[in-house]
């Protein structure tokens, strides 16, 4: 809802509150003010001129040279481009030296050799939306009334000099959708009057009954339907004053009739149609549910097929409105409309938000029948726009209304106590101070013994419950006021659990290291069930399962981390890392719930590093998915209790698969997957790993220990030894940490040859060492005999010898 601040000063006085100070108490009482909109903000040097002389360019076809009157002592002559400029006009003048938006600065200039001082503006030169520019100044300048002088300011005629607040109404506030609905909020905030327009126009001999009759078929939909007649008016553009309200509302101007109606939409919230007359095609107004097939071509010149749960307005033969959305083309007022039937009319929210949305026609009084108007405004909205009509269109209103009424909506009465109030608050608001904020608010409020009574105007459809009043008083009383205080309880802050703060870390640390988490379906089928299980039992099967791909839970999370990985490389991706953390479900005796663990699974495939500039490819392979593990295990704590054994498992590459022990314990597995499975799946070369997670986190680690960096050299060893090829060099690797001892630091693999030159079933495998002690330089003879007892233990435990 966008409210001008200058209109809003004609129902409640504002004075000594700027735009801004309001919007801050409007939104600290419950309705947030979105933003304030400057409408002449950074425009300047803008008044109004009157051309006094129009003749051609010289030198360019579609330039004229006019002699302006801008209220200084001598005219200028300003080149003009607009089509529709002309001798008599009073038009904006941007004079030398203004600003227009953008920072668009006015200088002295020569167009094809002729002077010009100033510019003659349009309005969206002068920062107002096309799309609400009057059409007939939309491709050109626009032109004063002529009651306007030359030198006035023009950005104040236009309403530019205006502030305009964005309301963003929460949908239970549709009491706020017009200029008297804020107006009665702000008069409670600052505690004022609100001034309501006096209703009273002159009426000529005759009743408006005897124009038109009003029958209401569809009573439900429509409880409530006034028609007014005004005859002879005579169509042109609405007053200035009006046409800038409406477009600050953001509603484009049409005529002096049909923005009456939008006027008074915006002022109390009540949606009217205007009909011509002479063009409805009767006497009578029937309101009935649209008959299937019927069809109406509306405003917007569209046919529309009208359905059997839309309400419609009919001349008692055809429909010519689609009630509460749109009007007919037929019976529209034109330049040539003499008489006018104006609609005002209650119509069911939900019935109009069924036709809004079938037919794809979101309207102004769409929004407000959606929402709620005030039923006791149908009458008032009728009689404002008549009296405008009167006013501007040069109107004869006839007496009275054709009209027919089926509900009689009473104010509701709710009964709340003092004690009520301020238990839910947590306050002492005393009785009258609640009373008062109240009656700010327009209600009725009578107290019955400790009860008070408050009657709620039919306007606040909102307010049905204890709380809502309870509600009212808060916001009024302020929100700011309403104390802080703490539970007197004892308490205990709450954090993660070891598990969840793990758990925590682990998706941390493999997000940093590339991978991106998935979340797959826990039901599969029957098949994919076991497939990758590390620990397989029977199968859980669902009594109705929606199909029998998800007719099972799962043992593995790999199946369906597979089946995304695919899903993520078929769309032309060249590489993919994903993790999941999940449960898998392992059957227990019959009858029985199955066991729910947590697993954590991952799958890589395609490039891990691309360096184009260095032109650098690595593709993923065992090792780096390995390096990942080593990583978390290490961030857990957990890197000296791993161990790597190689394995055959199903559905894994036979000489690329390694069971993962932890403290001796089977945790998990990685893996290359067999490259027959790759090839079903349409997978190129793909590493996945799973691990029981809950056992992982069972491991007690102990706390971190720091050693201090050591001062003194260490010695580093490289040894070659040649084992039988079946040897494992993970094997070997544990003998030669076992044996250094206190002086070995570090042992690593670095080297693996097993080529040409070396006997048939032998390998070489290279081992790199460093011996060091913390507290002193070691000597070349304690590192060599350490290292021959290495030699020693290699040699008898494996048969291995050195690499000559």
């Amino acid at each position: 809802m966008f409210v001008s601040y200058k209109w809003l000063g004609d129902y409640v006085d504002l004075s000594g509150m700027t735009a801004e100070e309001l919007a801050e108490k409007i939104t600290r009482s419950g309705i947030e003010v979105e933003g304030v909109d400057v409408l002449n903000h950074g425009i300047s040097g803008v008044v109004i001129g009157h051309v006094l002389e129009k003749e051609q360019h010289p030198d360019a076809d579609k330039l004229n040279k006019c002699l302006v009157d801008i209220g200084q002592e001598q005219p200028v002559q300003i080149i003009c481009g607009a089509p529709n400029v002309d001798k008599g006009q009073k038009v904006a003048v941007a004079t030398v030296g203004a600003v227009l938006p953008g920072n668009f600065k006015i200088k002295k200039a020569k167009l094809r050799g002729e002077e010009s001082n100033g510019m003659i503006c349009s309005l969206q030169e002068l920062g107002i939306e096309g799309k609400l520019v009057p059409k007939e100044y939309a491709e050109g300048i626009f032109v004063f009334p002529g009651e306007a002088a030359p030198g006035e300011d023009a950005l104040q005629k236009l309403n530019l000099d205006d502030q305009v607040l964005e309301l963003g109404l929460t949908p239970n506030r549709s009491d706020a959708l017009s200029m008297l609905g804020v107006a009665y909020e702000v008069a409670a905030i600052l505690d004022r009057e609100v001034l309501l327009p006096e209703l009273s126009y002159d009426m000529v001999t005759g009743k408006a009954s005897d124009y038109i009759s009003v029958k209401i078929e569809a009573k439900e939909e429509n409880p409530h339907y006034i028609a007014a007649v005004v005859r002879n008016v005579t169509i042109a553009p609405s007053p200035l004053w009006m046409q800038t309200r409406l477009i600050a509302a953001g509603i484009r101007p049409h005529n002096n009739v049909v923005d009456i109606t939008n006027y008074v939409l915006l002022e109390y919230g009540q949606p009217l149609h205007a009909f011509d007359y002479d063009r409805f095609g009767s006497r009578e107004a029937v309101i009935r549910m649209a008959q299937k097939g019927e069809k109406l071509v509306t405003l917007d010149e569209k046919e529309r097929v009208l359905k059997e749960d839309q309400l419609v307005i009919t001349n008692g033969k055809v429909p010519v409105a689609l009630a509460g959305v749109m009007g007919g083309a037929d019976s529209e007022v034109r330049e040539d409309t003499v008489n006018v039937l104006l609609e005002s009319a209650y119509f069911d929210g939900q019935t109009v938000r069924r036709a809004s949305k079938d037919h794809g026609l979101r309207s102004e009084a769409s929004a407000r029948f959606e929402k709620g108007v005030a039923p006791e405004r149908v009458e008032d909205a009728a009689k404002r726009a008549v009296q405008l009509m009167v006013q501007y269109a040069g109107g004869e209103a006839m007496e009275g209304f054709a009209e027919e009424k089926h509900h009689h909506p009473d104010p509701k009465t709710i009964f709340i106590t003092e004690e009520k109030i301020n238990s839910v608050l947590g306050m002492n608001i005393a009785k009258p101070e609640i009373s008062a904020i109240l009656t700010r608010l327009g209600f009725g409020v009578a107290e019955q013994g400790e009860k008070l009574a408050v009657t709620v105007p039919t306007r606040r459809g909102d307010i049905t419950l204890e709380e809502d009043i309870v509600e009212e008083v808060a916001r009024l009383y302020g929100y700011d006021n309403i104390p802080s205080t703490l539970p007197h309880f004892r308490s205990t802050p709450g954090k993660l659990s070891d598990y969840q703060a793990k758990r925590r870390k682990v998706r941390k640390y493999l997000e940093g290291a590339g991978l991106l988490q998935a979340i797959t379906y826990s039901l599969t089928s029957k098949e994919k069930a076991v497939q990758f299980a590390l620990e397989e039992t029977g199968q859980t099967r669902l009594a109705l399962p929606m199909s029998e791909e998800r007719s099972v839970l799962r043992q593995s999370l790999l199946p369906h981390l597979l089946e995304a990985l695919n899903h993520n490389l078929s769309r032309q991706m060249d590489h993919a890392a994903l993790y999941e953390t999940g449960s898998v479900f392992l059957t227990r005796e019959k009858d029985q719930q199955p066991r729910e663990r947590e697993h954590l699974a991952g799958a890589v495939t395609g490039l891990w590093e691309l360096h184009q500039w260095q032109g650098e490819k690595k593709p993923v392979d065992f090792f780096v998915l390995k390096g990942i593990l080593d990583g978390l295990f290490s961030e857990l704590g957990l890197a000296e209790k791993i161990e790597y054994r190689q394995a055959a498992r199903d559905g894994f590459h036979p000489g690329r698969t390694a069971e993962i022990y932890a403290s001796g314990k089977l945790a998990g597995v990685i893996g290359q997957l067999h490259p027959f499975i790759q090839k079903e799946m349409d997978l190129p070369e793909t590493y996945v790993f799973e691990l029981m997670l809950e056992d992982l986190f069972k491991i007690e680690t102990g706390e971190i220990q720091y050693s201090v960096i050591p001062r003194h050299p260490s010695i580093t060893r490289d040894i070659a030894l040649v084992v039988n090829k079946d040897t494992a060099a993970g094997d070997i690797l544990a003998v030669i940490r076992e044996t250094g001892g206190k002086l070995l630091k570090e042992a690593a693999i670095f080297d693996l040859y097993e080529g040409e030159r070396m006997e048939p079933g032998k390998k070489s495998v290279a081992f790199s060492m460093v011996y060091l002690d913390a507290e002193r330089t070691l000597t070349d003879e304690e590192v060599t005999r350490t290292h021959e007892k290495v030699l020693n233990a290699v040699s008898e435990k494996f048969g291995a010898v050195l690499r000559g």
